[in-house]
């Protein structure tokens, strides 16, 4: 009898890390990764527009939806990366984006799955790898909704808008310097 291997299930985890832009450019171009979805979550309004997430009255994160295959991307690497990219000492604020749809968050999708976040970060508390507390939300995702589709892949179609070359870029080149082994071949 010949052992085989079935591929696993694609997983999806929800993840708020500031602008949604830099997560969004940040994780597309990672090997494993099958989609990436901006969006708005776990806050109280239902189907919230950008401009009312961005007054920060909603509740909700600016996040990403990704789906991925475990065998070629596992969950530690999506929040390793996550973590590298982001600062989750600071409470409902990245850079000069100041509000609690910037908080850090991660929104899991099943009870394995949120066990699997919390001992990653509590690993990471023990390892006092940051100078001030994680502050990161780790909840099970609630009352997500899409963004609109103006913010869908924004990096690679504003490449030179203010924001994408001055926040967004130095991220997506931090992540191609630190994970470059990650990293889907040019042209795919």
């Amino acid at each position: 009898m010949t052992d085989f291997h079935l591929p696993a299930l694609p997983q999806r985890i929800t993840l708020a890390g500031g602008c949604f832009w830099c997560l969004d450019a940040a994780y597309r171009p990672l090997r494993g990764v099958l989609r990436v979805e901006c969006g708005y979550s776990n806050g109280t309004t239902l189907h919230p527009s950008y401009r009312e997430v961005c007054t920060g009255q909603t509740g909700h994160a600016e996040v990403i939806r990704l789906d991925f295959d475990p065998d070629v991307l596992s969950l530690d690497t999506v929040l390793d990366v996550f973590f590298a990219l982001h600062d989750p000492t600071t409470l409902n604020r990245q850079g000069n984006d100041i509000g609690t749809q910037y908080r850090s968050g991660i929104y899991t999708h099943d009870a394995a799955q949120l066990a699997t976040v919390q001992a990653f970060v509590q690993r990471l508390r023990d390892q006092a790898l940051f100078a001030d507390p994680i502050v990161t939300e780790i909840a099970p995702e609630s009352n997500y909704s899409p963004a609109e589709p103006e913010h869908q892949d924004y990096f690679t179609r504003h490449p030179y808008q203010g924001y994408c070359a001055m926040v967004i870029a130095p991220k997506v080149e931090k992540l191609r310097r630190q994970y470059a082994a990650l990293l889907r071949a040019q042209g795919v």
